[in-house]
């Protein structure tokens, strides 16, 4: 590729392509390729200008040589397929077409060709408000419409024209920002893996992943992400799958176990048997689904559940109300529900909590269900060691030394959790074993005082190893607590210790949930990828209505569906990748401030990581603005009819009442700018 430089300066250079034009898809080819560069900071293509910008680090001579050795044809990674340059090309036409007809039609049009054009495009929204009306629907399009054809009899088509225009761009900005967020939500979700090694009767080739196909073999290693579905027909591992079932520890995979397209390798190497090819994976699904349900609530929930639909009616009756006693159209009406929702959503970021639109308060004051993920929401997310037990006449003490001395050589998270009980308690562990052998998901083989130490899982431990319990110890061995994973040591063939290992329980979490139930929420669910064991111990012991337990993302999404189907309002509560789908499902989502990016995109409201009570301030605060709203419309019409029926009677003059009614509107807008709940 041929460039030309434009400007250049230190670490940074704008260059264009010598090229007549550029296209849509080269622009993302060539974006794609330099973001990849490994000197490239960060690099923008223009396709209008043909340009890319580049921030780099090091010579601008390498810069300039990868432009010269860049190709439309060329081999290497592609760009992601849900790119968002189409979209916004296209929205942007949109824009500057619709601003450019606006300003034709005035600077150009004469008045009688100008009134016929803004007619035939009040005619839309007018046929809108009347379907509603003859739907008995009363919501904000009858509104549009009522003040379009309001200002048409009354022959002020410039307003008329305007209101058009607003409405227009506003529902253009609402579909492009949408369209936008679920595009770079995709991109953001996919994988970013091109080519994986592909096992051959040749040996291992580096294929493109588009051209996997299903059955085929390909090998993943340490440190990998598993590109596709599939079963493992060599090796063991040890696989994080937070992303798809939220289990805070690594889970041990072998020979004819299934693994998922998007979970880390962490200890180990395999093989695997592609069972789905890229596009179909779990993964992929989670995707889909999400951008399924946030379709689904841009064009059914922002409208039939938004607030001003169901206020709508107030407004018109006060409204008119006003008309008739000042011959004038603004009243508190129009203050209250906006400046209290307002107010409400200013004062829950005092409380950690962001509300990203009052609609959401609302449903939040009228949820009857709540749902919580387990790992990361209702517990921290990070394996610690509950309690140390020793065997056989044992110090506990030494115990946790002995494992922390084996462990801190192949760190993974129970390793860490060891180590750092060890550093806690300043138990230093020095060198005291000779040399170490690793056993993929198994565990740590080693020799201290001429003695064989092990340490692992009970399978490696008691079955492999063939090590027993100390004699008379093996009822205080079969007590051992179902909530905790277990880490075995062993010293000279016999069970020495047990090192408990929890994802901590959050102290708050059972107060949280009773306090919910107290402010009127009926049933508390978890839902949860993590073992049966596991769940039911920390159901229990926070103390919800209902568990699930070994579940993936998608049956989280369905649980969530069901219960909305059954009438109920739920709220989930989720912080990770698997949650998204559920987050996206529900009528509200919360997502936890710490957790990933794509939940708390998806969310409707974040709250603070490290406090669940944030839910209960939340609780509390979407109640009583409810009531306030409720409250301040009550009161300006039950105000204005009485102020209307005092000048009927000729106890009121006009004058006063107009007074009157311009006092309640400051009085009642100065109430709703006020605190609903006290600090902290």
């Amino acid at each position: 590729m041929k460039v030309i430089i434009k400007h250049r300066g230190r670490g940074r250079i704008r260059v264009q392509m010598a090229q007549p034009r550029m296209t849509l898809e080269q622009a993302d080819l060539l974006a794609c390729y330099l973001q990849r560069l490994p000197q490239v900071i960060r690099a923008s293509v223009h396709e209008r200008t043909r340009c890319a910008i580049v921030e780099y680090q090091g010579s601008q001579a390498e810069i300039l040589r990868a432009f010269s050795q860049f190709s439309y044809q060329m081999d290497g990674p592609h760009p992601p397929v849900s790119s968002s340059r189409a979209l916004n090309r296209t929205y942007e036409e949109k824009l500057v077409g619709m601003a450019a007809a606006k300003a034709v039609s005035v600077l150009f049009f004469p008045a009688h060709l100008r009134i016929a054009y803004t007619v035939w495009k009040a005619i839309p929204h007018l046929l809108r408000g009347l379907r509603c009306l003859l739907r008995g629907q009363m919501v904000v399009e009858v509104l549009d419409a009522l003040s379009i054809g309001i200002s048409l009899l009354r022959g002020d088509f410039a307003t008329a024209s305007s209101v058009r225009f607003l409405l227009g761009l506003g529902e253009l900005l609402e579909e492009w920002s949408h369209k936008k967020s679920v595009s770079d939500l995709a991109q953001c979700m996919s994988l970013n893996i091109d080519q994986v090694w592909l096992r051959t009767p040749q040996g291992e080739v580096l294929m493109p992943l588009s051209q996997i196909q299903t059955g085929d073999q390909v090998c993943v290693r340490l440190g990998s992400l598993i590109p596709l579905d599939g079963v493992i027909t060599e090796g063991e591992v040890m696989v994080n799958q937070a992303s798809l079932t939220g289990e805070s520890i690594p889970v041990s995979k072998r020979t004819g176990m299934t693994v998922y397209a998007g979970t880390v390798v962490e200890e180990g190497e395999c093989v695997l048997q592609v069972s789905g090819q890229s596009g179909s994976s779990r993964y992929d699904k989670i995707v889909a689904m999400i951008e399924q349900s946030e379709s689904l609530k841009s064009t059914a929930e922002s409208r039939a559940a938004n607030l001003a639909d169901r206020l709508v009616p107030y407004t018109l009756a006060g409204s008119l109300l006003t008309y008739l006693l000042t011959r004038n159209v603004s009243c508190a009406l129009k203050l209250a529900m906006p400046l209290a929702v307002l107010s409400a959503m200013r004062e829950a970021s005092g409380f950690h909590v962001t509300v990203k639109g009052g609609k959401y308060l609302e449903t939040v004051a009228q949820a009857d269900t709540v749902v919580f993920d387990k790992t990361g929401t209702l517990t921290h997310a990070c394996p610690v060691v509950a309690e140390v037990i020793p065997f056989g006449g044992q110090n506990e003490a030494d115990m946790l030394r002995l494992a922390a001395c084996l462990e801190e050589h192949f760190p993974h998270s129970m390793a860490n959790a060891v180590v750092q009980a060890a550093r806690e308690r300043g138990l230093s562990h020095e060198e005291m074993h000779s040399e170490v052998e690793y056993i993929v998901a198994h565990g740590i083989v080693s020799e201290v005082n001429s003695q064989r130490v092990i340490i692992g899982s009970a399978h490696f431990v008691f079955e492999d190893e063939h090590c027993t319990i100390p004699e008379g110890e093996q009822e205080r061995y079969d007590s051992l607590l179902d909530q905790y994973s277990h880490l075995y040591l062993a010293i000279g063939g016999v069970l020495s210790a047990v090192v408990c290992i929890s994802d901590p329980l959050r102290p708050e979490a059972g107060a949280v949930i009773r306090q919910l139930r107290g402010l009127g929420i009926q049933r508390a669910v978890m839902l949860t990828g993590d073992s049966e064991r596991t769940a039911a111990a920390i159901a229990a012991e926070v103390g919800v209505d209902e568990y699930h337990a070994e579940i993936l993302p998608a049956d989280k999404a369905s649980f969530v569906e069901a219960e909305r189907a059954k009438g109920h309002t739920v709220i989930m509560i989720g912080d990770g990748i698997n949650d998204s789908p559920a987050l996206s499902k529900a009528n509200v989502g919360i997502a936890i401030s710490d957790g990933a990016a794509i939940a708390r995109e998806i969310a409707d409201i974040t709250i603070a990581a490290d406090d669940l009570n944030e839910l209960v301030s939340l609780r509390r605060l979407a109640s009583r603005l409810t009531g306030r709203i409720h409250s301040n419309y009550r009161f300006v019409i039950g105000f204005n009819s009485s102020l209307i029926a005092l000048g009927a009677l000729g106890i009121l003059p006009p004058a006063t009442s107009a007074t009157l009614h311009n006092l309640s509107t400051l009085g009642v807008s100065l109430r709703s700018m006020t605190n609903l709940l006290e600090l902290k």
